[in-house]
């Protein structure tokens, strides 16, 4: 056990009144003080997660006193050198509290006003206004994917059927992939990133396609007791990406547009009634 495990461990009990951390939850000892100020075991406790080791508790309490009295040295220091125009803050402290009211507000306006239906109507509509920011970076695959170890009893048949498209045949995949495989996931029906599926391989989109033959993308190696395979169903490497993919981005976009526009319309209204009522004049 290392010198600050131990020291930490004792200054801990000899503050508990017994021998394990968990006693910090118990009553308000103080841990540690600065000055006037004072940590208390219970803001210490509710700081440290539940289930961690004692080692790693008592790491983080000591960085947690370390922390809290670095940031009270800091105001102390800045109390102490500070001229009286630089420790007056009353003015970004209003400005802050304004703009968080303001947000809350517009929050609350945006929450009680804003329509969140999207039909597929309209998202064709977007997806047709805007192609071009729909412009693939990178291409995108349709595949079913699978890690499962070498001498695993059902790989050959696994294997074999990761290619299927029949339904009978894919359930019958699933329920071994999800019982004798390392790994699994079908995205067959489903658009997915290159550089994503390239993290099953440890490796970059550009080596990963490269090693495409016949519909497939193998991986193994003699330091691996595992075979990492993909089954590649349709693969779109440039041009406008389709709408399938794109449709949580429109929908995003549709959405962050209908809250600009009710947030233009609120500051509009403010003005508008303000100016009719006299409440706001300008000279």
């Amino acid at each position: 056990m290392t010198r600050k495990l131990l020291i930490l461990l004792a200054l801990l009990s000899f503050l508990a009144g017994c021998n394990t951390i968990s006693s910090l939850v118990h009553d308000d000892q103080v841990v540690a003080k600065v000055g006037k100020y004072r940590l208390y075991r219970s803001q210490l406790s509710a700081f440290l997660p539940d289930g961690i080791s004692p080692e790693d508790s008592v790491n983080l309490s000591e960085r947690y006193i370390r922390s809290w009295a670095t940031e009270l040295l800091y105001l102390k220091m800045a109390e102490e050198q500070l001229s009286k125009g630089e420790l007056d803050v009353t003015p970004e402290l209003e400005d802050y509290r304004r703009s968080l009211l303001k947000f809350r507000y517009e929050q609350r306006y945006i929450n009680d006003r804003l329509d969140t239906l999207i039909t597929q109507a309209q998202l064709e509509s977007y997806y047709k206004e805007h192609q071009a920011s729909f412009e693939l970076e990178r291409p995108i695959l349709k595949v079913r994917y699978v890690d499962i170890l070498r001498d695993a009893p059902a790989r050959e048949e696994i294997l074999d059927r990761l290619s299927a498209t029949d339904p009978a045949s894919r359930r019958l995949l699933d329920s071994l992939s999800f019982s004798a495989a390392l790994r699994y996931f079908d995205s067959s029906d489903r658009w997915m990133d290159a550089a994503v599926l390239a993290r099953e391989f440890g490796t970059d989109y550009v080596s990963m396609l490269s090693g495409l033959k016949d519909g497939r993308i193998e991986r193994s190696s003699e330091e691996r007791s595992d075979v990492r395979v993909m089954q590649v169903f349709d693969i779109r490497r440039s041009g406008i990406a389709p709408i399938e993919y794109c449709a949580e981005s429109i929908r995003d976009n549709i959405l962050s547009q209908r809250k600009r526009d009710l947030l233009e319309k609120l500051e509009q209204d403010l003005l508008t009634d303000a100016l009719d009522r006299k409440k706001f004049v300008i000279y």
